[in-house]
This record gives C-alpha cells, sequence and structure tokens, in this order.
C-alpha cells in the first residue's frame, strides 16, 4: 500500500479555496496552496490529464485500473452535458481528437458528500409542458404538432416531438434568447412566492448571462437534490449538470464531454442533439440502490463492470481483499491499516492498494471515519 500525490484541477466553475473540500483534502498532503484560486476537481487515477505521481508504473503493469475517482466540489453550475457511447467515444475521437481525446465510454457515478443539486434525464411530458408556460416567447416558436404530440402521442412520438423540440432550443439565435430569458426574468421578480424551477432559471441566468442557452435547456430536465449518502448513476446519452455542492464521482477511465450550454468551453450542440436517448423519467429512475455489505460498508455498485465503490464507515473491521487494484480516500476521521508495518491514515490521505494486498484488520478507527474505495470488480 501507498499513500498517493493526486493532482486538483482549478475550473472556474469550483468552490473558492478556503471553502472547498477538494483544498482542504489536498492540503493533507501539500503544505502550501493558493486558496484565492477555485478548486474544482480532485483526481485519483493515471488519466493523462491528470496522474497521480506514484501510480503510474504500477498501473501501466497489471492494467486493472479501469476506472478515475474523483472528488467535486460545485459552486456554480457545471455544463449541459452527456457522455457518449464506446462506439461513440471511437468516431468521435476519429472526427475530433481535440475536443474528444478519449476512445473510451465514460458511465459515471456521483455519491453525496453534502446536499447536492443536479439537473439530470429529461422530466416527463407534463412537467416540461408546465415548465415552458415561464417563458411563452419560446412556446410560441415551437412546433405546435410537436406540442400535441409531446402532450397526447405515444412513447416513440413523444421522444421525437422531445427531440424537435430540444434541438431547436439548443440552436436558437442567442440574443433572441436573452430577451425570452430577461423577459421571464421580469415576470418571475414580480411573483411572491416564485417555484424552485423559477428560482434556478433566474440563479443560472445570474452565473451564465446573455442568453446562455442552458437557462433554457433547464426547464426540461429533472432538478432535484441528493442527500448526503445517496448516489446518482449517469448512464451514456444522458443530459446533466451537476449545479451546487459536494460529491466523490468514480467513471470509467475518459475525459470525454459533449456539451453545448452554461459553459464557455467548446459547444457541440449539433453531437449532443443527435446522440441524447430523449427518454422521460422522474429523478428516483437515476437514484441508485445501496448494499450494505456488512456494519462497516456500504456498497455502491452500478450495473457497469469499471468500477464499484465501497463507503468505509467508523464500524469498518477489515480491509477487505477485492482482487484488484484499488483507490481509497480518507474523508473524514483516522484509521490505521494493520500487518507488518500498520499505515496510519486520516483525512486527505490517497491510498492505492494493490490486488495482491491480503485482507487486512483496521484498528483504532476514529467516530467520524468515512472513506471511499473505488476498484473494478472481479465477476
Amino acid at each position: 500500500m501507498k499513500k498517493l500525490d493526486c493532482p486538483v484541477q482549478n475550473y472556474a466553475w469550483g468552490k473558492p479555496g478556503d471553502k472547498s473540500i477538494v483544498s482542504t483534502l489536498k492540503l493533507a498532503t501539500t503544505k502550501e496552496l493558493d486558496l484565492s484560486l477555485p478548486y474544482a476537481e480532485l483526481w485519483m487515477g493515471t488519466h493523462k490529464n491528470g496522474p497521480a505521481k506514484l501510480l503510474d508504473d504500477e498501473f501501466h503493469e497489471n492494467g486493472d485500473i479501469q476506472f478515475l475517482l474523483k472528488v467535486l466540489s460545485v459552486n456554480k453550475a457545471l455544463s449541459i452535458q452527456c457522455h457518449p457511447t464506446k462506439e461513440q467515444a471511437i468516431i468521435l475521437r476519429m472526427k475530433d481528437p481535440k475536443n474528444y481525446p478519449d476512445n473510451n465510454h465514460k458511465p459515471e457515478m456521483a455519491i453525496a458528500l453534502s446536499n447536492f443539486e443536479l439537473l439530470c434525464g429529461f422530466r416527463v411530458a407534463k412537467e416540461i409542458l408546465e415548465n415552458l408556460s415561464i417563458v411563452p416567447e419560446l412556446k410560441e416558436k415551437l412546433d405546435k404538432k410537436d406540442i400535441e404530440d409531446l402532450q397526447n402521442g405515444n412513447v416513440e412520438i413523444n421522444k421525437k416531438a422531445l427531440k424537435n423540440m430540444f434541438i431547436m432550443v439548443m440552436e436558437g439565435d442567442n440574443s433572441l434568447n436573452k430577451t425570452i430569458i430577461n423577459n421571464a426574468i421580469e415576470r418571475i421578480e414580480k411573483k411572491p412566492n416564485p417555484t424552485d424551477v423559477e428560482k434556478l432559471f433566474v440563479r443560472l441566468n445570474k452565473e451564465y448571462p446573455n442568453g446562455d442557452v442552458g437557462v433554457l435547456v433547464s426547464l426540461f430536465l429533472n432538478y432535484y437534490t441528493l442527500s448526503p449518502g445517496q448516489s446518482v448513476f449517469l448512464g451514456p446519452n444522458i443530459p446533466h449538470a451537476y449545479l451546487f455542492g459536494e460529491c466523490v464521482e468514480c467513471m470509467a477511465c475518459s475525459d470525454n464531454t459533449i456539451r453545448a450550454g452554461l459553459t464557455p468551453k467548446f459547444k457541440d450542440i449539433k453531437t449532443l442533439g443527435e446522440n441524447l436517448t430523449y427518454e422521460m423519467s422522474p429523478p428516483n429512475y437515476f437514484i441508485c440502490d445501496k448494499n450494505r455489505k456488512d456494519e462497516g460498508i456500504i456498497r455502491y455498485a452500478p450495473n457497469v463492470k469499471e468500477f464499484s465503490i465501497d463507503l468505509m464507515t467508523n464500524k469498518i473491521k477489515m480491509l477487505e481483499n477485492v482482487k484488484a487494484s484499488s483507490i481509497l480516500i480518507v474523508i473524514k476521521g483516522s484509521a490505521e491499516i494493520g500487518g507488518e508495518n500498520n499505515l496510519k491514515i486520516k483525512s486527505g490521505d490517497v491510498i492505492f492498494i494493490p490486488a495482491s494486498q491480503e485482507t487486512t484488520p483496521f484498528l483504532n478507527v476514529s467516530l467520524d471515519f468515512e472513506a471511499y474505495r473505488a476498484y473494478t470488480p472481479k465477476i
């Protein structure tokens, strides 16, 4: 077992250094940080855009680290985005390696460390139509047949209508979007009790002003808040955007992201519009089950081959041999991992555990201990 030195990403949407869990965790292994910067992500893995320093040789030798583990600290909305299938990723990389550098898919799971706000998946048709009443100027520009089909059609007709409407909104003129959004905000601000959706609409416009289409897109997507310990799984071509809070995130080892709103980065509206599934589901469709393996382990095991995640609590007794190399990060508290030479671990420590590591006892576990361990499960 080895302690790792893992890089941080200072993306603009991250929380300021004095408020970010990412900077707090990083300070466990770094004496000085510039806390005037935003600290958005801590990366734990071997991805070329941010490899951990002590992992390269071992990971390249055994090849069984197929995931990228992160901690995120979100201060304002990330881009409206989706991730391609493996087949789509290969094609995108061939066509545009600058913006799609990986030929791998990126299924991902987020586990909330705090109350964690996000947009995820398309709302059911009835809610989308209700939300469009917030922007009647936009609704007037949509094809009336698409609105009727979304309201009354079968599943496939619903999807086709939603796709037509969504692409039309995404391709809208920026200056017109700005007028539509500003008019809607004037009406919302006169309301004594605006809805949560309306409050979010106003907030997103403050974060991304000047007609960003992502503000309008928020009306189409489920908006909800995960409580600490709840998780969400995002498969290929599901539209989503994290909005605020902190989480542990794990994904297949890829950095491929198709963006189309709430971002100053490269937008690929055409690819996103064509790739989305246009499934309409309530929020609980995306929230994942978790299984208590024993007193001290809660297991998050999405239906993907690349990763599972174990949450370890103060009841943990043993470090299990999972028959694969793994990465463990301590979020809170401290403990010792037994063996010939006890390894003391504390908040912020990131540990590489080789596949050869035998089952080993945990010792002196603090009452507030909380750690996450990611690995590729063996079938």
